[in-house]
Protein backbone atom coordinates (compact mmCIF):
# COMPACT_ATOMS: atom_id res chain seq x y z
CA UNK A 1 0.00 0.00 0.00
CA UNK A 2 1.79 3.22 -1.10
CA UNK A 3 1.72 6.35 1.00
CA UNK A 4 -0.38 9.26 -0.33
CA UNK A 5 2.46 11.53 -1.42
CA UNK A 6 2.11 15.11 -0.21
CA UNK A 7 2.65 16.61 3.24
CA UNK A 8 3.66 14.36 6.14
CA UNK A 9 2.99 15.58 9.70
CA UNK A 10 5.30 13.93 12.24
CA UNK A 11 3.41 13.82 15.56
CA UNK A 12 5.33 11.33 17.70
CA UNK A 13 5.20 13.81 20.57
CA UNK A 14 1.77 15.29 21.25
CA UNK A 15 -0.96 14.33 18.73
CA UNK A 16 -3.16 17.09 17.32
CA UNK A 17 -5.60 17.58 14.42
CA UNK A 18 -3.60 17.80 11.18
CA UNK A 19 -3.86 20.71 8.76
CA UNK A 20 -6.06 20.26 5.71
CA UNK A 21 -3.14 19.81 3.31
CA UNK A 22 -1.60 16.94 5.33
CA UNK A 23 -1.73 13.57 3.55
CA UNK A 24 0.21 11.42 6.06
CA UNK A 25 0.08 11.63 9.87
CA UNK A 26 2.73 9.79 11.94
CA UNK A 27 1.76 8.98 15.54
CA UNK A 28 2.79 6.69 18.38
CA UNK A 29 1.05 3.31 18.43
CA UNK A 30 -0.50 4.16 21.81
CA UNK A 31 -2.28 7.18 20.31
CA UNK A 32 -5.41 7.26 18.19
CA UNK A 33 -4.78 7.64 14.45
CA UNK A 34 -7.28 10.54 14.58
CA UNK A 35 -7.40 13.09 17.25
CA UNK A 36 4.48 1.86 29.82
CA UNK A 37 4.40 -1.59 29.01
CA UNK A 38 6.35 -4.23 30.93
CA UNK A 39 9.08 -6.31 29.28
CA UNK A 40 10.18 -9.86 30.10
CA UNK A 41 13.61 -9.35 31.75
CA UNK A 42 14.93 -12.36 29.80
CA UNK A 43 14.56 -10.29 26.63
CA UNK A 44 16.66 -7.39 27.90
CA UNK A 45 20.26 -7.05 26.72
CA UNK A 46 21.49 -3.64 27.90
CA UNK A 47 20.52 0.02 27.91
CA UNK A 48 20.62 1.55 24.45
CA UNK A 49 23.88 3.57 24.23
CA UNK A 50 22.12 6.38 22.37
CA UNK A 51 18.91 6.32 24.44
CA UNK A 52 19.80 5.37 28.06
CA UNK A 53 16.14 5.33 29.14
CA UNK A 54 15.45 2.57 26.58
CA UNK A 55 16.77 -0.99 26.44
CA UNK A 56 18.04 -3.19 23.65
CA UNK A 57 16.09 -6.43 23.32
CA UNK A 58 17.68 -9.77 22.47
CA UNK A 59 17.10 -10.23 18.74
CA UNK A 60 18.34 -13.83 18.96
CA UNK A 61 14.95 -14.57 20.56
CA UNK A 62 13.16 -14.05 17.26
CA UNK A 63 9.89 -15.77 18.12
CA UNK A 64 9.39 -13.96 21.42
CA UNK A 65 10.09 -10.55 19.92
CA UNK A 66 7.89 -11.18 16.88
CA UNK A 67 5.03 -12.20 19.18
CA UNK A 68 5.55 -9.08 21.29
CA UNK A 69 5.41 -6.79 18.27
CA UNK A 70 2.41 -8.74 16.99
CA UNK A 71 0.42 -7.48 19.97
CA UNK A 72 1.31 -3.91 18.98
CA UNK A 73 0.20 -4.60 15.42
CA UNK A 74 -3.13 -5.83 16.71
CA UNK A 75 -3.55 -2.61 18.65
CA UNK A 76 -2.66 -0.49 15.62
CA UNK A 77 -5.02 -2.45 13.40
CA UNK A 78 -7.88 -2.15 15.88
CA UNK A 79 -7.25 1.59 16.31
CA UNK A 80 -7.54 2.19 12.58
CA UNK A 81 -3.95 2.89 11.56
CA UNK A 82 -3.04 2.31 7.91
CA UNK A 83 0.69 1.67 8.40
CA UNK A 84 3.42 1.12 10.98
CA UNK A 85 7.10 2.05 11.14
CA UNK A 86 9.66 -0.27 12.72
CA UNK A 87 11.70 1.98 14.97
CA UNK A 88 15.14 1.11 16.34
CA UNK A 89 15.78 -1.24 13.43
CA UNK A 90 19.36 0.05 13.49
CA UNK A 91 19.98 -1.05 17.09
CA UNK A 92 22.50 -3.66 15.98
CA UNK A 93 24.75 -0.88 14.64
CA UNK A 94 25.32 0.56 18.11
CA UNK A 95 25.13 -2.59 20.27
CA UNK A 96 28.89 -3.32 20.38
CA UNK A 97 28.23 -6.76 18.92
CA UNK A 98 25.48 -7.73 21.36
CA UNK A 99 22.92 -7.81 18.54
CA UNK A 100 23.24 -9.49 15.17
CA UNK A 101 22.27 -7.94 11.83
CA UNK A 102 20.92 -11.23 10.50
CA UNK A 103 18.67 -11.77 13.54
CA UNK A 104 17.44 -8.19 13.39
CA UNK A 105 16.48 -8.36 9.71
CA UNK A 106 14.87 -11.79 10.15
CA UNK A 107 12.62 -10.32 12.86
CA UNK A 108 11.86 -7.36 10.61
CA UNK A 109 10.78 -9.75 7.84
CA UNK A 110 8.54 -11.71 10.22
CA UNK A 111 6.96 -8.56 11.61
CA UNK A 112 6.46 -7.15 8.11
CA UNK A 113 4.68 -10.33 7.05
CA UNK A 114 2.50 -10.13 10.15
CA UNK A 115 1.66 -6.47 9.48
CA UNK A 116 0.82 -7.13 5.83
CA UNK A 117 -1.48 -9.95 6.93
CA UNK A 118 -3.38 -7.34 8.95
CA UNK A 119 -3.56 -4.96 5.99
CA UNK A 120 -0.91 -2.59 7.39
CA UNK A 121 1.85 -1.06 5.27
CA UNK A 122 5.31 -1.21 6.87
CA UNK A 123 8.10 1.35 6.92
CA UNK A 124 11.74 0.99 7.88
CA UNK A 125 13.14 3.64 10.20
CA UNK A 126 16.55 5.33 10.30
CA UNK A 127 18.57 2.52 8.73
CA UNK A 128 20.38 3.69 5.58
CA UNK A 129 22.68 0.65 5.86
CA UNK A 130 20.11 -1.66 4.26
CA UNK A 131 20.73 -2.95 0.74
CA UNK A 132 18.15 -3.18 -2.04
CA UNK A 133 18.13 -6.97 -1.70
CA UNK A 134 17.49 -6.75 2.04
CA UNK A 135 14.64 -4.28 1.56
CA UNK A 136 13.07 -6.54 -1.06
CA UNK A 137 13.46 -9.64 1.12
CA UNK A 138 11.94 -7.95 4.16
CA UNK A 139 9.15 -6.38 2.14
CA UNK A 140 9.23 -2.80 3.41
CA UNK A 141 6.75 -0.44 1.72
CA UNK A 142 8.26 2.93 2.66
CA UNK A 143 10.89 4.55 4.88
CA UNK A 144 10.95 7.13 7.66
CA UNK A 145 14.22 9.02 8.08
CA UNK A 146 15.21 11.52 10.74
CA UNK A 147 17.85 14.12 9.82
CA UNK A 148 18.89 12.47 6.56
CA UNK A 149 19.68 15.95 5.20
CA UNK A 150 21.84 16.76 8.21
CA UNK A 151 23.80 13.50 7.89
CA UNK A 152 23.84 13.45 4.07
CA UNK A 153 21.89 10.17 3.92
CA UNK A 154 18.75 11.15 1.98
CA UNK A 155 19.91 9.64 -1.31
CA UNK A 156 20.36 6.27 0.39
CA UNK A 157 16.63 6.24 1.18
CA UNK A 158 15.25 7.71 -2.03
CA UNK A 159 17.36 5.32 -4.13
CA UNK A 160 15.43 2.45 -2.54
CA UNK A 161 11.99 3.99 -2.00
CA UNK A 162 11.61 6.86 -4.46
CA UNK A 163 8.85 9.18 -3.26
CA UNK A 164 7.85 6.78 -0.46
CA UNK A 165 10.14 8.45 2.10
CA UNK A 166 9.15 10.66 5.04
CA UNK A 167 12.06 12.80 6.26
CA UNK A 168 11.96 14.79 9.49
CA UNK A 169 14.62 17.39 10.25
CA UNK A 170 15.14 19.27 13.52
CA UNK A 171 17.83 21.80 12.62
CA UNK A 172 18.46 24.36 9.88
CA UNK A 173 15.91 26.30 7.86
CA UNK A 174 13.12 25.05 5.64
CA UNK A 175 14.62 27.06 2.76
CA UNK A 176 17.91 25.16 2.98
CA UNK A 177 16.14 21.82 3.39
CA UNK A 178 13.90 22.31 0.39
CA UNK A 179 16.86 23.40 -1.74
CA UNK A 180 18.61 20.06 -1.17
CA UNK A 181 18.29 18.12 -4.45
CA UNK A 182 18.53 14.80 -2.58
CA UNK A 183 15.87 15.54 0.01
CA UNK A 184 12.76 13.31 -0.07
CA UNK A 185 9.52 14.72 -1.47
CA UNK A 186 7.92 14.54 1.98
CA UNK A 187 10.42 16.53 4.05
CA UNK A 188 9.46 18.55 7.11
CA UNK A 189 11.15 20.68 9.77
CA UNK A 190 9.89 19.99 13.30
CA UNK A 191 10.78 21.00 16.85
CA UNK A 192 12.67 18.26 18.69
CA UNK A 193 9.93 17.78 21.28
CA UNK A 194 7.32 17.33 18.52
CA UNK A 195 4.86 19.56 20.33
CA UNK A 196 1.36 20.56 19.25
CA UNK A 197 0.37 23.91 17.69
CA UNK A 198 0.23 26.64 20.30
CA UNK A 199 2.97 25.12 22.43
CA UNK A 200 6.17 27.07 23.11
CA UNK A 201 8.77 26.18 20.53
CA UNK A 202 6.33 24.53 18.13
CA UNK A 203 7.75 24.25 14.60
CA UNK A 204 6.14 22.51 11.64
CA UNK A 205 7.20 23.50 8.13
CA UNK A 206 7.06 21.42 4.98
CA UNK A 207 8.60 21.39 1.53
Amino acid sequence: MPLPVGVADYQLGEPYPPAQDVTVVVRDSTASPQPGESVDPDLLVAPDPDWPDEHLLDTAQRGALTDRVGAVLDRCDAAGFDAVELDNLDSWTRSDGALDRRDTLAIAASVTDAAHARGLAVGQKNTPELTADEVAEIGFDFAVAEQCHEFDECAAYTALYGDQVIDVEYDGTITDLCADPDRPVMTSLRDRDLTAPGSPGYVSEHC
